[in-house]
Parts: structure tokens; C-alpha cells; sequence
């Protein structure tokens, strides 16, 4: 869920802990791998009855979605990309918010076209990075709701999409469009939360306790202001990530967790600020080349962040501040140095923290959630 990151957050792919953009731009930071982790799913999904290609965030979560049919706004005019920016928006802010609970059959038939469209198009990152926007804005301090933000479909709206750690998110919503139109009894809020989820799973992540149900905020007036997600390169970045983190009631180990959702995706400097122009690993499709991974096999999950941000042996792939912390911090490195030890520990504890942070802020319909 990158994708500045931050969980990586603030707008490279992973949500919360992915480069922030610049905040004057309005590009998006899709992540996609490189030719090995296409290859590598193609004969993982080759072996299985259905022929979904698993991958990929932002974060994440937040990189670019290089093999999307969208166009980055490096290749169109300003004015195109402004037009079809506020066409998304048209879309999504003129349709009106499903307040009852979601159908939990349409709910399973999405879940499948969300795979089809991660198969076609790459953009795990970019999906993982929607979910946790969305919800990573909770404040627990605030006891109103939709006031105190979080997994509440708020982010669809123009006010809150403009957002600097938002940049690009406009090219998620474009990417789920259809299939919204398509499940009218889905709320966004759960949609989000599906698509962030499924990401994870079909890139080789584990399998997440998600419920459903989640209502959505009315109007833009529910909205959340701008700076509650985190940032990438802070002064003190250990501090930074427990005042975010913290504030929506999460702890170290969720942190530290949250963080390895970095193996997918990667950075673009152009349009986050973070990261080299092109590496070894990225050279290549699958999509447009260009960037920097934080893993060679950047569509694959998997703990491969955590051992490479410790041995840090390799100039091509990245570590932002926020990274190098979890290896820095004492109680950070405590969880650190375990899920690079043990994929299995870290499959365990994220899948946790996942649903933990797709359920922040959220009101149910019913109270106890749907299971799908």
C-alpha cells in the first residue's frame, strides 16, 4: 500500500512511506517491475486454472503504472492532462455515494475484474498507494465521523485528489472507473480497500483478513485537510513516522510492517522527487522504463525490502530516510531485522497491519462488517 511515500507515503507509491511529489506536480508515480518479476509471474500464472498475472503500491504505498494505457503528464500537453484530470473527476464526484452497505456478491464479481485489470495493466502500486490514502488520513483523536477521516471513499473528490501526497491517484481512479460503473452497489470505500487488498494478494502477498461495509463520506465538505499523511524525507525521520502512525493508532510493529509494502514499486525523480532517472532494474518494461526500485523483483511481495535496506549493498536500488530508520531506530529494528530473517513472520504481521489500516475511520453497514 509506493506511490513522497510514506506508508509510504506522501506520493511515490507506498502510502505511507513513499516520496512525496513536489507539490506542483501533477504526475502520477505508478510502480511496475522489471522484466524478471513480469517473467516470473507470467510462469506463476501460466501454472494456475486462472490466468491472472499477480504483482505489485503506495504505497504502495506509489510509482509510476508504466504499462497503464494512461498517459504520464511527461507525454501530454499541460492543457490535455488538465482536461482529462477533470473529466475523472466529473465522473466520480457527480455519481453519488452508496450509503447502505455494499452487495456482497458484487463485491466477489469485482474482486475478479480487479484482478483482470492488475493482469493487463501492472498497477498493483498504484492501487495499494489508492487504499491507503484513503484511510491513512484517520485521526483517532477525532471521535466524528466522516471528521475524522480514514477508509471513507473521501478521496475521490477533487478537493482531497489535489492533495500534493495525492499526485497522480487521479490515473487509480481512472484505472476503476469502469468497474464502479459497472458494481453500482459497491461503495467507494470499499472498492478502494478491495482493489489495495487484492494488489497485495495477487502480487504474492498474503492473504488479508478484510471486511467490508464501509459507507461512504457525502460530499467534499467531508473531506480531510491537507497534511495528515506521511512524509518520505523528514528531519527526524523515526519521529515523523510514530507522530503519523501513532496518531491513527497504529504502533511500532505496524510501522515497521507497513514498510515492507516498498518491495513493490518504484520512484520516479520527475515526478516525486526521490530516486534515480533509470537503474539496471528498470530499464525495461514491463511499460515505460525509468525510475528506482527499492527491490530488483519490484512487482513481486515478498521481504526482499528488508534485506536489501540492511545490507544495503546496492547503489541501484533506493532508501529514503524513512526507509533507512526502520534499520536505525532501536525498536524499529527489532521488527526490522525479523522479517528480513523470516518472510514468514513479516507475511503474518503485514497482513495484521493491513487490515488494521483499511479499517481506520471507517463506519460499517452492518456494524460487524461483510466477509467475502
Amino acid at each position: 500500500m509506493a506511490e513522497r511515500v510514506s506508508l509510504t507515503l506522501n506520493s511515490t507509491s507506498f502510502f505511507l512511506l513513499s516520496p512525496p511529489p513536489p507539490k506542483t506536480t501533477t504526475t502520477m508515480s505508478s510502480s511496475l517491475r522489471t522484466t524478471t518479476a513480469a517473467s516470473h509471474l507470467l510462469r506463476r500464472s501460466s501454472s494456475s486454472s486462472r490466468s491472472t498475472l499477480t504483482l505489485s503500491s503506495s504505497i504502495s504505498f506509489t510509482r509510476s503504472l508504466v504499462s497503464s494505457p494512461l498517459l504520464s503528464s511527461s507525454s501530454l500537453s499541460q492543457k490535455s492532462y488538465r482536461n482529462r484530470v477533470a473529466s475523472v473527476n466529473r465522473s466520480f464526484n457527480s455519481t453519488a455515494a452508496t450509503k447502505c452497505s455494499s452487495d456482497p456478491d458484487q463485491l466477489k464479481n469485482a474482486r475478479e475484474d480487479i484482478k483482470e485489470l492488475l493482469n493487463t495493466k501492472f498497477c498493483h502500486p498504484i492501487l495499494v498507494r489508492l487504499g491507503w490514502h484513503d484511510a491513512g488520513t484517520y485521526n483517532k483523536n477525532i471521535n466524528e465521523w466522516p471528521q475524522r477521516g480514514g477508509a471513507n471513499g473521501s478521496l475521490r473528490f477533487d478537493i482531497e485528489l489535489k492533495h500534493a501526497a495525492n499526485a497522480g491517484l487521479v490515473n487509480a481512479l481512472n484505472l476503476i472507473k469502469d468497474i464502479k460503473e459497472k458494481y453500482s452497489g459497491i461503495t467507494y470505500a470499499d472498492l478502494f480497500q478491495l482493489a489495495s487488498a487484492t494488489a497485495i494478494e495477487e502480487a504474492g502477498g498474503p492473504k488479508i483478513p478484510m471486511k467490508y461495509g464501509r459507507v461512504d463520506a457525502s460530499g467534499p465538505e467531508d473531506c480531510p485537510e491537507e497534511g495528515r499523511l506521511p512524509d518520505a524525507g523528514p528531519p527526524s525521520p523515526a519521529n515523523h513516522l510514530r507522530e503519523v502512525f501513532y496518531r491513527m493508532g497504529l504502533d511500532d510493529k505496524d510501522i515497521v510492517a507497513l514498510s515492507g509494502a516498498h518491495t513493490l514499486g518504484r520512484s520516479r525523480p520527475e515526478r516525486s522527487g526521490w530516486g534515480k532517472p533509470e537503474t539496471k532494474y528498470t530499464k525495461e518494461g514491463p511499460g515505460a522504463p525509468g525510475g528506482q526500485s527499492w527491490t530488483p523483483e519490484w512487482l513481486k511481495f515478498d521481504n526482499s525490502y528488508f534485506t536489501e535496506i540492511k545490507e544495503k549493498r546496492d547503489e541501484d536500488l533506493l532508501v529514503l530516510p524513512t526507509d533507512a530508520a526502520i534499520f536505525e531506530d532501536s525498536s524499529f529494528k527489532v521488527y526490522a531485522e525479523n522479517y528480513a530473517a523470516d518472510q514468514n513472520a513479516f507475511f503474518k504481521d503485514y497482513a495484521v497491519a493491513h487490515a488494521k489500516l483499511s479499517n481506520l475511520g471507517a463506519e460499517f453497514n452492518p456494524p460487524e462488517g461483510i466477509v467475502i
